[in-house]
């Protein structure tokens, strides 16, 4: 019982590791996005998101999984005692990493004009796609390194790792767009240029994660070394030693290369199937937008300013509490299948209702606060006052309830092995939003509208599929009052007192700004004053969850 609980703690203090690292690297994120979208404009932001998720498709398809096939056979091999095949699945994810890596970013460099041009209608998108690719090359290799750390149980390294990668990606993004801008001012088409510079920060950023993760795993190695040379020299008799070194060789049978190669492909390949058709709706929709809108009779220029505003903004804004899912994701998976292994069937149903409630705790006001305040923050944020912006962030705001939640219980798949449902699942969401997108574009004329409501049934019927096979595989229930009902209801109150609030200071101040930080305030007071009142969240629950401690004393404080 005492070893389940070390467990327990061990991944809820890797999982607030990652899960606050997710939060500032999105923070940072948006924060960095504001000044490149007003620098770049409508149109440039819209290049720019073209390129990327161009990039993204390639990304996936080579190493974006990487990461998590590396942590989960790493963490399996380590729980088997088995360290020598450890240290060979890093060495193979590395050799994998290089090869995709280097093909991906060779196929994107010499076909970013066909790519744009043709399945985008892009042309001034192969620019900044060009300057972007060999960051895949770059990710694949870093993506080892942090897989190997988050399989030892250690998420440190990642978490800071992606917090200076995006620091240096900002900074960079910020000046290179500036500059670039500026600097391309007099030619054709200035917006790909000042889009190529933001993409440039992509890849520094990557580069400089990569160095400080090289440089950290050269110290772990240089102190297991140092370490194991000091056991050695502690051991009392030739005798004893040489029983425990015949007792270690008949317990670990060492597993040739190719052997973890093929383990580590077949681990790796559902994975990025997983990913590829979860990831690829946004691709498909700026292909299909394109598409569809060119033969309407837009201008590149109208497109873009349009993909610009649904992907810097919109897209950008819901995606910032999906990042907490994201981290909590990949901080379970390791510790989901180090149970499995042990065959604590009740401890990994454990892990999976406390990830998901506290998922749900900050998606769900996050949602209710973006409809409520939707022109407030995009004025407040870009300096944006259109009517269109307003209605796509208010229209769409419920994705960050369901993009949340697929993204935590596609991991939650991934651990107990059924990446094959997860990929299967995608896939049949990806068909229905492929032909509802279609339909509101090419027959129902939307516009920009039907991209935001394909988003959101897309992340739904994943949730809806994800749902029931956990529940089919584990026998698993999620408690829905404290998880979803209440939640919902504190944030219903939350959210009209938050928009209240704001019309009543911006009468009295004239100030969007000084009004939406007042109201945003009070909503955070509200929200918790409902939850730790009503005790929707108990000081049970708050010790099992990442910042539960910083919760625990707020209540005690209101008690």
């Amino acid at each position: 019982m005492e070893k389940n609980g070390k467990t327990g703690s061990n991944f809820l203090l890797q999982g607030t590791i990652l899960a606050a690292a997710g939060i500032i690297v999105r923070l940072i994120g948006l924060f960095y996005k504001i000044p490149m979208t007003r620098i770049l404009g409508d149109e440039g932001i819209g290049y720019y998101n073209t390129a990327y998720e161009i990039y993204n498709i390639g990304l996936i398809l080579s190493s974006y999984s990487l990461p998590l096939a590396v942590s989960k056979l790493i963490s399996r091999k380590e729980q088997e005692g088995r360290k020598k095949d450890a240290d060979r699945v890093f060495h193979c994810g590395i050799a994998i990493g290089v090869f995709t890596g280097g093909v991906m970013t060779a196929i994107l460099v010499f076909g970013a004009n066909w790519i744009a041009s043709v399945c985008f209608k892009s042309p001034g998108s192969a620019l900044p796609l060009r300057v972007m690719a060999p960051t895949i090359l770059v990710f694949a290799v870093m993506g080892v390194f942090r897989g190997f750390f988050q399989g030892h149980g250690n998420m440190i390294p990642t978490s800071v790792s992606q917090i200076v990668e995006q620091i240096v990606h900002a900074i960079v993004s910020i000046w290179a767009s500036y500059d670039f801008m500026r600097r391309f001012a007099e030619t054709d088409n200035p917006a790909s240029y000042g889009a190529a510079g933001g993409t440039l920060g992509t890849l520094i950023g990557a580069l400089a994660a990569m160095i400080l993760l090289v440089v950290w795993f050269a110290d772990k190695k240089v102190s297991l070394m140092s370490k194991a040379k000091k056991k050695k020299r502690r051991k009392k008799s030739r005798k004893a030693q040489t029983a425990k070194k015949k007792k270690q060789q008949e317990k670990e049978e060492v597993s040739g290369y190719g052997e973890i190669l093929t383990l580590l492909l077949m681990t790796f390949a559902p994975i990025i199937l997983s990913q590829l058709v979860y990831q690829m709706s946004g691709s498909v929709d700026n292909s299909m937008f394109g598409i569809i809108m060119e033969g309407k009779g837009l201008s590149e220029s109208e497109r873009l300013s349009l993909l610009g505003i649904y992907g810097g903004k919109y897209r950008l804004l819901t995606n910032v509490p999906v990042a907490i899912a994201s981290s909590l994701g990949a901080a379970m998976i390791p510790s989901i299948v180090t149970s499995k292994v042990m065959g604590l069937r009740r401890e990994v149903k454990h892990k999976i209702a406390i990830t998901i409630r506290f998922n749900m705790l900050l998606a769900i006001p996050c949602a209710f606060g973006m409809f409520a305040l939707a022109s407030p923050l995009l004025q407040l944020l870009f300096g944006d006052d259109k009517e269109l912006s307003a209605r796509l962030l208010m229209l769409g705001s419920s994705a960050v309830i369901f993009f949340s939640l697929s993204t935590v219980t596609n991991a939650v798949l991934q651990g107990i092995d059924r990446m094959r449902k997860s990929v299967t699942h995608s896939a049949i969401s990806l068909a229905i939003h492929v032909v509802l997108v279609y339909l509101m574009l090419d027959k129902l004329n939307w516009g920009v509208y039907g991209l935001v409501v394909g988003n959101v049934t897309f992340a739904l019927v994943v949730c809806i599929l994800n749902w029931r096979e956990i529940g089919r595989t584990l026998r698993y229930r999620q408690e829905v009052k404290r998880t979803f009902v209440f939640p919902i209801i504190a944030s219903l109150i939350m959210a009209g007192a938050a928009r209240l609030c704001y019309e009543g200071i911006y009468f009295l101040s004239h100030s969007n700004t000084v009004a939406v930080i007042i109201a945003m305030i009070l909503a955070v007071l509200i929200y918790l004053f409902i939850l730790l009142k009503l005790r929707i969240v108990r000081e049970r629950d708050m010790k099992e969850m990442p910042f539960g401690g910083i919760l625990l004393k707020i209540s005690r404080r209101l008690s």
